[in-house]
């Protein structure tokens, strides 16, 4: 059996994006992509030939010869119409389901001219057939594009928050550390030791070849280990990551709507009469949810919130009438397993906008 089909796009001669002196995320195919006068990113030929590459589609010795051709054409051309006889012709039905999920996310992509646009429609439509793999790349690549090229990496480490999920973990020094769930998982079962004990001993215990927490005199290693997910970083309230989140998530929404806001971290709120709220995932959501509605909230849960936030907008004109010049608050918070798992969409969808 072979893995789920991996993300595409479309095709358009626009120039490609200038180079970084400082690359990172490169499996992302991010400098595949190019750009329009807008700033906004269109998918080329290249990009998906990068993606048809990937193991998921790409043919092996068993693949029979329909198989093969059908790769080979959408080589050729990736935006090719494949009749259902083609698809049908493939021996292997996990291929045949991977093409689908591929040529489906495609079509969703082509919908509009440019990547931000299809993204914005496949999240007001509510479509939710795109397999959460596909629709995590499809947001690295748009928050690499947020970020541009003049990046410090505590930025770039912030930013995986937005497409990769954290492990959460409170040190006997009651720092709140973020560690990517993936490698954690994948290194305490290879490697056979207890990465979780190393986490809740604190940084002293982490530096080293397996991980390494970021700090000021450190910050550059992430640029050499930003493939292998395995730098750490703080996100109590007051430290410069949450920082760098609050400043990130006012970029994304500034790109994706226009809409300048400032977004500060709170200690907590203070606020018996807030008129509006947002959930950075779905934990928070729940939270937020039965505290404005009164129900009770046992402690337990309420120490899953990792940080709570306040959005201010520079505009007040933009917000609907009953919430303009009131703060609408954030949070975000771990589940059960200690996973944080943010849904940057969140921000798109649920602001108090007038339009």
């Amino acid at each position: 059996m072979r893995a789920a089909a991996s993300p595409a796009g479309f095709g358009y001669p626009i120039e490609s994006s200038p180079m970084s002196s400082q690359e990172f995320w490169e499996e992302t195919g991010y400098r595949l992509l190019a750009t329009d006068a807008n700033g906004q990113l269109c998918v080329t030929d290249a990009f998906l030939r990068a993606q048809l590459a990937r193991p998921e589609l790409a043919p092996v010795a068993s693949s029979c010869e329909a198989e093969r051709a059908l790769f080979e054409s959408l080589q050729q051309a990736p935006m090719r119409v494949v009749a259902k006889d083609v698809l049908a012709a493939v021996a292997n039905p996990d291929v045949v389901e991977n093409y689908r999920v591929w040529l489906r996310f495609r079509d969703r992509l082509t919908a509009k001219p440019t990547l931000e646009q299809s993204y914005l429609a496949c999240l007001q439509a509510g479509i939710n057939d795109i397999p959460p793999v596909l629709f995590n790349q499809l947001t690295a690549v748009l928050v690499r594009h947020v970020l541009g090229d003049d990046v410090q990496p505590l930025d770039a480490r912030v930013a995986e928050l937005f497409f990769r999920a954290q492990l959460i973990t409170v040190t006997e020094e009651t720092a709140v550390l973020a560690a990517d769930q993936e490698t954690i998982e994948s290194r305490a079962q290879n490697q056979g030791f207890d990465l979780m004990r190393l986490l809740q001993q604190g940084s002293a215990a982490l530096q080293g070849d397996e991980l390494a927490v970021l700090n000021p005199d450190n910050a550059a290693i992430y640029w050499a280990r930003a493939a292998q997910h395995d730098t750490v970083i703080y996100l109590n309230r007051q430290n410069p990551a949450i920082k760098s989140l609050c400043t990130l998530m006012a970029k994304w929404v500034a790109h994706f709507l226009g809409v300048k806001i400032r977004v500060t971290a709170l200690e907590k709120i203070v606020d018996k009469k807030w008129l509006w709220h947002l959930g950075l995932d779905a934990q928070a959501s729940g939270i937020l949810n039965d505290l404005y509605r009164g129900n009770p909230v046992v402690q337990a849960r309420l120490k899953r919130i990792v940080c709570l936030f306040k959005i201010e907008f520079e505009d007040p004109s933009c917000v609907v009438a009953r919430v303009r010049g009131k703060p609408v608050y954030m949070a975000m918070a771990h589940d059960e397993a200690q996973l944080l798992k943010l849904k940057p969409q969140n921000l798109l969808l649920n602001l108090p906008l007038a339009a």
